[in-house]
């Protein structure tokens, strides 16, 4: 089951149902069962708090990921910073649904397994995003 929720921020997230479904797709394509994971919208600050405290690290972020995976069963919470997404989605010339959509699966191949801190590995991350954002809108109008 995935959850909503916002930090620190007003943002009236209207995609839960297609997005629920399209995370089922990808747990599903990826030989995974969706779990309790949960999306907590937040600022750039908060997220920052959190990086700091939880991670060490001193800079801002768009999404932490914490994962309470147990087997093939995804479970953990996806911090999601709308303030990076937005400014992220102007950088690169994309939608902010877009971006959006992006960090969330981003987040959801974390708890797959999924790294980024080589090239290769963001290589491959990048690719796994791309592919599942073209399926989009298959999953969302079935």
């Amino acid at each position: 089951m995935v959850k909503y929720f916002t930090e620190d921020v007003r943002f009236p997230f209207k995609k839960k149902l297609p997005v629920r479904r399209w995370l089922r797709f990808v747990a599903e394509s990826e030989v995974r069962r969706l779990g309790a994971v949960n999306i907590i919208f937040c600022s750039d600050h908060y997220l920052l708090d959190m990086n700091v405290k939880y991670l060490g690290h001193d800079y801002f972020t768009d999404i932490i990921t914490f994962d309470y995976c147990e087997g093939k069963v995804l479970s953990g919470d996806l911090f999601i910073s709308i303030d990076s997404v937005r400014e992220n989605a102007a950088h690169y010339g994309a939608s902010f649904e877009d971006e959006l959509d992006r960090v969330i699966v981003h987040g959801l191949l974390h708890l797959i397994g999924y790294d980024d801190h080589t090239p290769e590995e963001q290589s491959q991350m990048r690719a796994k995003e791309n592919y599942y954002l073209s399926l989009r809108p298959v999953v969302f109008t079935d």
